[in-house]
């Protein structure tokens, strides 16, 4: 698929296995040919940075609320539409205000540091298992296991009952995807339903000894809950399943990503490994060319146009940022990994009143396990990957590395 789908076949509800395996000539190609393409189904696919940049920073004209939008897809009143239509990320203020306010600095840059030790320990631990020789899927026994850690103990989830933590995450962001069949629903209501009733018991542990000075996200979420018209139970528990779906799911998929990228370029694993700092702009450089989530989505609130086409009240927009993140008008050479790249905006964590609230957890786990990773096994190898068919969330299901 080197020259990409044309704009008049492309369609999200379907797509070639090819296009999973490589997005980006057809991101290319309706980058140049219709960057407002009017999709079958009325919406529109947004691929250049300058139009996600007005989106994003517009949510008076567009809308993050998906109610109209997921009710016919899961049901109105069912487990996931209930789940996605209270989530921070699927919301306008007030309750958007709310829930980041309720959160508060817990995920803030200036507290990440005090993660940092206890990273370093985990990555070290599962690295620790992990030995020369050895043929391993690294998604499985250390992208996925670095998040779910992270996550957890922000949320203070006893070490003991972690395990269905990404199950029940990956069936509910699985239902996320364009046009996901009955059974991939039925699967995310269960795990939804499932996390309810465990998050319920977890809190009901966790009350009756609450103090002011714990400090955990879970804590402050319980204090909120407290102070009128912050937040209520239903509000509180839909929070708690989303910080540990965003947290996880994206963040395997950037550590993973970024182990794809260099078992592709030696160089950029030399440079690395001589000059330890350069771990920063490769993390970056992974956000940008390997975005973690591909897709994001508003609703036009009022008749507008972008780019001259015109954009009915009304209408699903769809930002592409895989897409946006490959700007050509932004990014000299988009599609290399480029250590030296100039200090750009990339998309990867959005923008405006939802850029993503871990952004700062995310990049100290895409830091230290990559780095990590890359110093105990220098030469590792690919061996066998399999990609996730999935178009809004980009990552490895599988990535079997032979060790060295």
């Amino acid at each position: 698929m080197t020259d990409g789908i044309a704009p008049d076949e492309f369609n999200l509800r379907v797509l070639p296995a090819s296009f999973y395996a490589d997005p980006y000539p057809t991101y290319a190609r309706l980058r140049r040919e219709a960057p407002v393409l009017r999709c079958p189904d009325g919406s529109v696919f947004l691929t250049r940075h300058a139009d996600l940049l007005t989106v994003y920073r517009d949510n008076r004209r567009f809308s993050s609320d998906k109610k109209t939008q997921f009710a016919p897809v899961f049901g109105s009143g069912s487990p996931l539409y209930d789940h996605h239509t209270t989530s921070l990320v699927f919301n306008d203020p007030p309750l958007h205000t709310r829930v980041r306010r309720a959160i508060g600095d817990a995920l803030a840059a200036r507290v990440v540091g005090a993660l940092q030790a206890a990273v370093e320990t985990l990555v070290s631990h599962l690295l620790a298992k992990l030995h020369g020789g050895q043929r391993v899927d690294l998604i499985d026994a250390y992208a996925s296991a670095i998040p779910v850690e992270v996550i957890s103990n922000l949320l203070a989830v006893p070490a003991a009952e972690r395990s269905p933590l990404r199950e029940w995450s990956l069936r509910i962001l699985g239902a996320l995807e364009v046009g996901a069949p009955t059974d991939v629903l039925a699967a995310g209501h269960d795990a939804v339903q499932q996390f309810l009733v465990y998050l319920t018991e977890l809190i009901d542990r966790r009350l009756p000894g609450l103090t002011p000075d714990d400090d955990d996200i879970l804590a402050r979420l319980l204090r909120a809950e407290g102070e009128a018209g912050v937040l209520s139970r239903h509000e509180l528990l839909h929070q708690c399943i989303f910080l540990l779906n965003a947290g996880h799911e994206t963040t395997t998929n950037l550590i993973g990503n970024g182990i794809g990228l260099l078992a592709d370029h030696d160089d950029i694993r030399r440079q690395v490994l001589t000059t330890p700092a350069l771990i920063e702009p490769l993390v970056e450089e992974v956000l940008r060319l390997e975005s973690p989530n591909q897709l994001g989505n508003r609703t036009a609130v009022v008749d507008g146009e972008l780019g001259g086409v015109l954009i009915p009240a009304g209408t699903i927009i769809t930002l592409c940022i895989g897409a946006a993140n490959r700007d050509p008008d932004v990014f000299a050479e988009p599609d290399m990994l480029r250590l030296d790249r100039p200090a750009q905006t990339h998309l990867a964590f959005g923008s405006g009143i939802h850029t993503c609230a871990g952004l700062a957890v995310a990049r100290l786990e895409g830091r230290i396990g990559l780095l990590r990773m890359l110093e105990r096994f220098p030469a590792f190898r690919i061996v066998r990957s399999e990609r996730a068919p999935r178009a809004r969330f980009r990552g490895y299901s599988r990535l079997e590395v032979e060790l060295a």
